[in-house]
Formats: C-alpha cells, sequence, structure tokens
C-alpha cells in the first residue's frame, strides 16, 4: 500500500455548481436482516464478502477526503449492525483528524444489543426506521416481524445516553396516512425527532410511480390537523435535507424530508462510498467511480484523492426526478446507502 501525503494544494471537494462536500454517508454491507418493499426485493443475493470493503479500507479512505474537508460521516446498509464489530470502526474513523462527528442509520433490530458498545464507541447519532407502530402494517413494509425488537432497541439506546435519536418514516400513499398520527403521538412522549421521508424511485422491485408518493406536504397537513399548526425551526445547517419545524408547545420537532415534490439539490452537500467500494455523487447517480480498485492495486492516497474530486467534478446539478431524462439507478437503496 502506498501512501503519500496529499497536496495541500488538492483543495476542497467542489463540485461544478459551487457545492462544497462535508458530508461522506458509508456503506457497510448490503445484507440485511429485513426486506423492505421500498429498499430490497424478498429473495436477494448479497455481494461476496470478499468484495466488501475492510474495516482498515473504510478508514484510509475516510482519512484521505477528511484531507479534503469531510466532516461527518453516516454509517449505513442494508444494515450496518449485521457487520461484527461496528463500533471498532466508530472508534477508527473518530480518531482521523478533521472527522467531527459519527452518527448511524439502522432499522433497530440489533440495536438493544448494541447501543451500548456505540455509545461508549463515541456514535453521536442514531437514525432508526419505522414506519409503523402496528405489527400488521411493519410485517406487510419490512415483509418480517420484527416491531417490539426496535421498540426494545430505542428503549435501550435512550438508557445507554443517546440523546439524539430520529425516527425515519417513509410514507407511501394507501399505507402510511393511518400511521402518521400514532407514529407522532409516540416520538413526542419518547423525545424522538420524527422525519417523514417521501418515497422515492429506489425499490428493488422497480414498482415505483409518482402515484404512490405521499407528498411531505399532504403529511404536514395530516400532522397539522391533529397537533396544531407547525413553527418552521431555524435551519441551522443549510445542506441538511430535512425541512424542521417545532410544535408551539416547544416540546420538540418534527421534519419533512421531500426528494421528490421539493428536491433539496441546491444545497447537497454529500458523497457516497458502497459496501464494495464504489464512489457515488448522488444517490440517483449512474455512474460510479471504483475506490475499491485504487486501494487493492496498491494506489496511493493521492489517486483516491484524484478520483474522489473526478467523481465530484462530474455531479449534476439534480438527480432529476420527474423530468424527461431521469434514468433510474440500476442499484436499489440496499446496494448503495441511505
Amino acid at each position: 500500500m502506498r501512501t503519500e501525503s496529499i497536496p495541500k494544494t488538492a483543495g476542497r471537494l467542489v463540485d461544478g455548481f459551487g457545492r462544497v462536500h462535508t458530508d461522506l454517508r458509508i456503506s457497510v454491507t448490503d445484507r440485511c436482516n429485513l426486506r423492505c418493499t421500498y429498499c430490497m426485493p424478498l429473495e436477494v443475493v448479497f455481494k461476496p464478502r470478499d468484495q466488501l470493503l475492510t474495516y482498515e479500507e473504510i478508514a484510509r479512505v475516510a482519512g484521505v477526503l477528511a484531507g479534503l474537508g469531510i466532516r461527518t460521516i453516516r454509517l449505513t446498509g442494508g444494515e450496518p449492525l449485521v457487520r461484527s464489530r461496528l463500533d471498532e470502526l466508530v472508534g477508527q474513523l473518530l480518531a482521523i483528524p478533521g472527522i467531527e462527528q459519527v452518527a448511524l442509520t439502522t432499522n433497530g433490530l440489533l440495536l438493544a444489543e448494541q447501543a451500548q458498545s456505540l455509545y461508549r464507541a463515541g456514535l453521536s447519532r442514531l437514525n432508526v426506521s419505522l414506519d409503523s407502530l402496528r405489527e400488521d402494517v411493519f410485517e406487510k413494509i419490512a415483509r418480517a416481524e420484527g416491531l417490539e425488537r426496535v421498540l426494545s432497541g430505542l428503549a435501550a439506546a435512550k438508557a445507554a445516553g443517546f440523546r439524539d435519536i430520529r425516527i425515519n418514516a417513509v410514507s407511501m400513499r394507501g399505507l402510511s396516512e393511518d400511521e402518521i398520527v400514532p407514529l407522532t403521538l409516540f416520538c413526542r412522549r419518547e423525545g424522538f425527532h420524527l422525519r417523514f421521508i417521501e418515497f422515492m424511485p429506489l425499490d428493488a422491485d422497480a414498482g415505483w410511480s409518482s402515484q404512490q408518493v405521499l407528498s411531505g406536504q399532504e403529511v404536514r397537513g395530516i400532522v397539522e390537523r391533529r397537533f396544531g399548526p407547525l413553527v418552521p425551526a431555524i435551519r441551522s445547517d443549510p445542506s441538511q435535507p430535512a425541512i424542521d419545524y417545532c410544535w408551539a408547545d416547544g416540546s420538540g420537532m418534527i421534519g419533512f424530508i421531500d426528494p421528490v415534490t421539493a428536491p433539496f439539490c441546491g444545497q447537497c452537500d454529500r458523497l457516497r462510498l458502497t459496501a464494495d467500494g464504489q464512489f457515488r455523487n448522488c444517490l440517483f447517480s449512474t455512474t460510479e467511480w471504483d475506490a475499491r480498485q485504487v486501494l487493492r492495486s496498491g494506489g496511493c492516497d493521492v489517486s483516491l484523492a484524484e478520483l474522489v474530486q473526478e467523481c465530484v467534478r462530474d455531479k449534476r446539478a439534480a438527480h432529476g426526478i420527474g423530468s424527461e431524462d431521469f434514468i433510474r439507478p440500476e442499484r436499489a437503496m440496499y446496494q448503495i446507502g441511505g
């Protein structure tokens, strides 16, 4: 392995539209213990384990990108907690100079067993996917049992010391309308930051249509009819995908992520690294840049830096959902990393 230092003149990760990239989403596996309809097929063949990046390779890539201005990392999957010793990777990433925060997106099934070790490792935030509080609806979406395990995981995370816990709920027309108020009540009671996410064309069965999208505006209307007007929150981070609102009584926040009806591409600061080592400059990118090949062919850190800079330079202005030239990615969500 060659580790030539990156010249100080390498600069930041800035694309052709002036967007500075400071956030990296790292998928650690394509495997998952659920089969959510908006993410995975029921029957799936996963990547061979030797094609996935090792923790050492992931940390090396993160170190190179930290030198180019990456400051925050979120670990994703698949389901990242199915990969063993994830707390060790968290510690490795937080030891990299320049990395300020490591967060995790999980379905919560294995969270009860791992919450304490992740908290001790320095993980700063949890994003937990939870689309319903009814077992029958949970199973219809996830195509597996597990609601009680998710709720136990959330309780364990609170007990371990996590204070920044966000609940991600995908909104699908004809399925989610009756889940909105119960989820809102639950998150208000537990002190979780709930975010509703529009259904995106990244389902593995390619069954997505715009008619299935329950828009963030519609969801917000349901929330306000039950709980009263929401107060727009101050955006401390202009690049965050969620539009947050405060409850009028000051008891917390709720957010809406609307990539289909109200794209936020203009402020995007995110890059992605797939579990098999491919850089992607957009969730909907149809092109990838092979970091694994550089890592495993003796390439130096400068080569990795040049590769990711090329990836950033090629980033489009927007994902283009709904436009005539939109091309659906070949990979589904579980293969990319959320």
